[in-house]
């Protein structure tokens, strides 16, 4: 069943990142509002087994969880995939701990005006506004849903996936064309994920390094590795598509001026695999110099390449986008 959209997917990188912190209900409302067709959820566990929306289990650069003093004493220093972090844990703190929690923005030249104001959401409460703002709009709101860490959090007793399918189960998202997309870096839990579900799986690919549960398994192989077309063709076997980095597909030099395009999207498509790369931002630091300060071009660029779909912190540049390149 060929699970490709007529027009590329705009899928709300944290939501509308760009504009409101990210992983807030805040931010997917405004996401949807702008056009997004699907909303990204990172997850990770709280103490007592309950999906959250955080970009990382480590909430010192997404909450204001450093101004509580109640919760000083759960400052520590912990092994992450491998990187040494400091700072305060989801899998410390009950649900109940969180929600005392409140969001701020993560990147300092970004809007702070409304550090403070929004909770850090459950996955539940993700599901319910797209069920809800789906229903309001008339238009199916997809979620996106990422498990962070997923070795990580097996090994301390806190699994992601077996709460993440039990979840979309109970709220109806069942088969192959559920408006859902499972995502993770890692490859294990992904295959793990196709024994038991049919729901569509995404395998993402950083432009450097490689799966932590390979480094885990001894397996040297690195996301380039399987970015080959004989790599893409095992991916084949277990996800319906891939989220690589966009330099993956447009890399850059040294000086950060763009080079010539690869081959990967036609490889994947080769291989019957959706392309859905990230992240596209409009603020001027992220665009190479190309394209003149205008975002619209990277679209048109990514649009033009046969992309089916892209995760953006600016869905309503992004929707504009998508909008200029389909009247070409």
């Amino acid at each position: 069943m060929k699970l490709a959209p007529l027009i590329p997917l705009i899928i709300a990188h944290r939501g509308a990142s760009g504009y409101r912190p990210e992983h807030t209900l805040a931010s997917y409302e405004l996401a949807i509002g702008m056009g997004a067709d699907f909303i990204e959820p990172d997850l990770v566990s709280t103490r007592d087994g309950i999906l959250i929306a955080r970009h990382e289990n480590e909430i010192s650069e997404t909450t204001d969880v450093a101004a509580h003093p109640e919760f000083a004493s759960r400052k520590t220093t912990k092994q992450i995939d491998g990187h040494e972090v400091t700072g305060w844990f989801t899998e410390d703190f009950t649900l109940a701990e969180i929600k005392t929690l409140r969001a701020k923005e993560r990147l300092r030249f970004r809007n702070q005006s409304f550090n403070g104001q929004f909770e850090v959401p459950t996955f539940a409460e993700v599901i319910a506004l797209a069920k809800r703002r789906s229903a309001e709009t008339g238009r199916t709101i997809g979620i996106y849903p990422e498990t962070k860490h997923p070795t990580y959090f097996r090994t301390i007793g806190l699994p992601l996936e077996e709460p993440l399918l039990a979840l979309l189960q109970e709220n109806g998202y069942r088969g192959r064309t559920a408006p859902v997309y499972i995502q993770s870096f890692e490859v294990g839990n992904l295959k793990r994920l196709r024994q038991v579900t049919d729901l569509p799986l995404i395998q993402l690919m950083e432009a450097v390094g490689r799966p932590w549960d390979f480094v885990v398994a001894g397996d040297p192989r690195t996301y380039h590795d399987l970015a080959t077309p004989a790599g893409l063709m095992e991916i084949a076997t277990y996800a319906d598509g891939i989220g690589p980095d966009k330099r993956m597909i447009v890399p850059a030099g040294p000086d950060g001026r763009l080079l010539s395009p690869t081959s990967l999207v036609k490889d994947a498509h080769a291989a019957k695999l959706l392309v859905h790369p990230w992240t596209f931002r409009s603020d001027g630091s992220f665009l190479a110099p190309e394209y003149g300060g205008n975002p619209g071009k990277e679209y048109d660029q990514f649009f033009s390449l046969g992309v089916d779909g892209l995760f953006s912190d600016f869905s309503d540049t992004a929707v504009k986008g998508r909008e200029a390149w389909s009247r070409h």
